[in-house]
């Protein structure tokens, strides 16, 4: 029988309870976090300010769009600036959890987020930025969700979550784009 049989699966019961009593004060942040929260907070600001622009520049595009095919389209992108707000509440609301307060000041959100917003006028341009953004995302939540691992998984879970999102949007942008162009872009 090997050591690790005798061993409690679960940490001592009672010095559970005293660890949650006496650090009350630090909410959701336990002995056990392995993370830097500082540093959790400060890259989901980041990821705050993605989300927030992606809202800003779909929503734009919804009510922008127009020509051929325009009001489709302009569907797909309203119904992706929601998602996006949903992805941006879950990380606001994580970023309480850990204690921070989430930054939606609008000043400096373009150096924050990690996506443009874009000037695009035309359909086309509108598709493209869009794929463009989310490749990014796909991206950079790849990045995070490496990086958080093991040390943050609730962070990592909402990313992947997220990412999950982030890729069937790209899938969309991309067959409209393949659609407008005629010709797929992705080798069969």
């Amino acid at each position: 029988m090997s050591n690790n049989a005798t061993q409690p699966f679960l940490s001592d019961i009672q010095e559970l309870r005293r660890r949650a009593k006496e650090h009350i004060d630090q909410g959701a942040i336990t002995q056990n976090y392995q993370g830097d929260v500082h540093q959790t907070i400060d890259i989901l600001q980041a990821v705050l300010a993605t989300e927030i622009v992606c809202v800003l520049r779909y929503t734009s595009h919804a009510v922008a769009a127009n020509g051929i095919d325009s009001e489709s389209v302009a569907e797909e992108f309203q119904t992706h600036a929601d998602e996006e707000r949903e992805h941006m509440m879950a990380v606001a609301n994580r970023i309480n959890q850990l204690g921070g307060v989430p930054n939606f000041n609008p000043d400096g959100l373009q150096t924050r987020s990690a996506s443009e917003y874009g000037n695009a006028t035309l359909l086309i341009d509108m598709i493209k930025e869009n794929l463009i953004a989310e490749r990014i995302a796909v991206e950079h939540y790849r990045e995070l969700i490496r990086f958080f691992a093991d040390k943050d998984p609730t962070t990592r879970v909402m990313l992947e979550e997220i990412l999950g999102v982030e890729e069937e949007h790209a899938n969309d942008m991309h067959d409209l784009l393949v659609a407008r162009e005629g010709r797929p872009m992705l080798p069969n």
